[in-house]
């Protein structure tokens, strides 16, 4: 059992994996600091619940549940969404802090939407496509719809955890950034250097578009018909946060009728079906939600766990982790990541959550997890970008 010394960490990762998360370097200082429990049952955890200083993973905590967790200080989930399956208001009551790994996605998806722009500005998978086919064009035959990202007008949608990571990579572009974020005050955003706008602004304004908010009831479709109609003529799309933020026939349609360009790595449905169209849309690069689950993303979230325990163990608050707000966690409406290929999704096989946020993200999340975690990840913001925020 835990010592005044050594605190008990219950360590229930589930769906992510324990080897995945942690370092084996870092799974070992978790050890020398920790009493650490891995139950293997329900009963298992039950038992060692009384007793625990903190909860590494996401499992199903209700009012009930969290009222023999007398000893509760942290609750730290390493999936990268906040899910409803947790009775925020009492771990808020208690004081328990709930910490979200979307942070940890939020450079990767960042740069990896960064590609995706630089794609879509230059065709560059379109025209590897065309090479392998035998349709390679060259010198100026294959460039007549090409752009420049550097002095071109970016839009972000979000300001959370992924366009925070992401606006410092763009600067070397020099492009005016305006950014869509009704809940961050003006100063704020212009604090960053970046033009606060509303979401018209931003779309009539700009070639490239960076969709980087999470799902909540407010911005489900929050890009639908209406608005993808008042982007420019080959405007470019990325969208690396949640797909139910974007109405996805209209986009496709868009895309199918040469109006705009797009990159999705987030869908309605994952894995994609075989036969879902947007398989078939020259104008679409297509990615399979992977913008932040990299190895580095997985194992800075173990790195990060580590760390706020440590402080939480202290009597000092965690700097590490994304601290969920009390007035937004239970706005989240992100699925989890489930990843597997169309052959498997047709015999009926399922995945286990890859982790994205934001942002999710962290991206996470923005992301995968994200944000969220991407999504990398999924995120709110203060002044310091770590907390839980619907855009």
């Amino acid at each position: 059992m835990s010592t005044p010394s050594r605190p008990l960490v219950i360590l229930s990762p589930a769906p992510q994996r324990t080897d995945r998360v942690f370092a084996p370097d870092t799974l070992a200082r978790l050890r020398e600091r920790f009493t650490v429990v891995e139950p293997e049952s329900e009963e298992e955890f039950d038992r060692a619940l009384p007793d625990a200083f903190a909860v590494v993973g996401q499992p199903d905590l209700p009012a009930e549940r969290l009222a023999r967790a007398g000893r509760l200080r942290a609750l730290l989930n390493v999936e990268g969404n906040f899910f409803p399956n947790v009775d925020y208001g009492t771990c808020f009551g208690r004081g328990v802090h709930v910490l979200g790994c979307g942070p940890a996605y939020a450079q990767a998806v960042a740069e990896y939407a960064l590609g995706l722009a630089l794609d879509l500005a230059r065709g560059i998978s379109r025209e590897d496509r065309a090479f392998r086919a035998g349709r390679e064009r060259y010198v100026s035959e294959g460039n007549a719809d090409a752009v420049l990202l550097r002095g071109a007008d970016v839009g972000l949608v979000g300001f959370g955890n992924l366009g925070r990571a992401l606006h410092p990579l763009l600067a070397a572009f020099r492009p005016v950034v305006r950014v869509h974020d009704p809940w961050l005050p003006d100063a704020e955003l212009r604090d960053h250097g970046v033009v606060p706008a509303t979401l018209e602004e931003t779309l009539r304004a700009s070639r490239f578009v960076f969709v980087l908010a999470t799902v909540t009831d407010e911005s489900r479709h929050l890009l639908g018909a209406r608005e993808l109609d008042l982007l420019p003529d080959g405007a470019r799309l990325v969208l690396v946060s949640r797909a139910p933020v974007v109405d996805f026939p209209a986009l496709l349609d868009r895309v199918a009728a040469g109006r705009l360009l797009a990159a999705v790595d987030v869908w309605p449905e994952e894995p994609v079906p075989a036969g879902h169209p947007a398989r078939g849309l020259e104008g679409l690069v297509l990615s399979a939600h992977r913008a932040g689950g990299i190895p580095q993303a997985f194992t800075a979230i173990g790195e990060m766990v580590l760390d706020d325990l440590t402080l939480v163990a202290r009597g000092l608050p965690p700097v590490r982790m994304q601290a969920a707000a009390r007035e937004l966690v239970g706005r989240y409406r992100n699925r989890p990541v489930t990843g597997r290929g169309p052959a498997e999704h047709r015999d009926g096989g399922s995945g286990t959550a890859g982790g994205n946020t934001e942002n999710d993200s962290g991206n996470t999340d923005n992301t995968e997890g994200t944000e969220d975690t991407q999504d990398t990840e999924d995120t709110d913001n203060t002044e310091d970008g770590r907390r839980a925020h619907p855009l």
